[in-house]
């Protein structure tokens, strides 16, 4: 995979773009060394304590959650257009059950900064380790995003994951 390393802002309009049209792919590895990867469509992207940091949002009932609390690492994943099918499977399939990379015919490429893969068919990769977190809080939460995003509980859980490379295939 040849890439190039670029800027945590340089095509942030496509990232976000990706996410709110197909949904971005996280990348995390379990204890034992077992990569895993799971749709996000929640995230958010800038600057927090004079860092660039990309927050992610995962439910403690998935098992992407213990993955990240175990190695406090992951990256964000870019797919193509040509991903669609890949990231509705990676949403709803859980890594307790599937080996989704092999599921999905994804090859899994060693990151320089963290211990979590890079996905060698994706466009650019975001390698973040996480440096806070935090629940969202059922008391303080707006009653209508309460409704529509959490009607049965299982609140959400922030990673802020530092930036520290972005790279973009060429």
């Amino acid at each position: 995979m040849e890439s190039r390393e670029i800027g945590f802002t340089d095509n942030l309009a496509r990232t976000l773009g990706m996410m709110a049209k197909h949904g971005l792919l996280l990348t995390t590895i379990s204890a034992e060394g077992r990569p895993n990867v799971m749709t996000i469509g929640w995230g958010c992207v800038g600057t927090i304590w004079a860092r660039p940091v990309f927050i992610v949002l995962v439910r403690p009932s998935r098992f992407t959650f213990g993955n990240i609390e175990a190695a406090g690492q992951f990256v964000v994943a870019v797919p193509g257009d040509d991903m669609h099918e890949t990231c509705l499977y990676c949403g709803t399939a859980s890594g307790r059950d599937a080996d989704k990379f092999a599921e999905r015919g994804l090859t899994p490429v060693e990151a320089e900064t963290v211990a979590a893969p890079l996905i060698e068919q994706c466009v650019r990769h975001y390698e973040c380790t996480v440096i806070h977190r935090n629940d969202v809080v059922d008391a303080a939460i707006d009653a209508q995003i309460r409704s529509d995003a959490y009607a049965k509980g299982d609140f959400h859980r922030l990673y802020y994951g530092q930036i520290l490379r972005v790279t973009e295939r060429v």
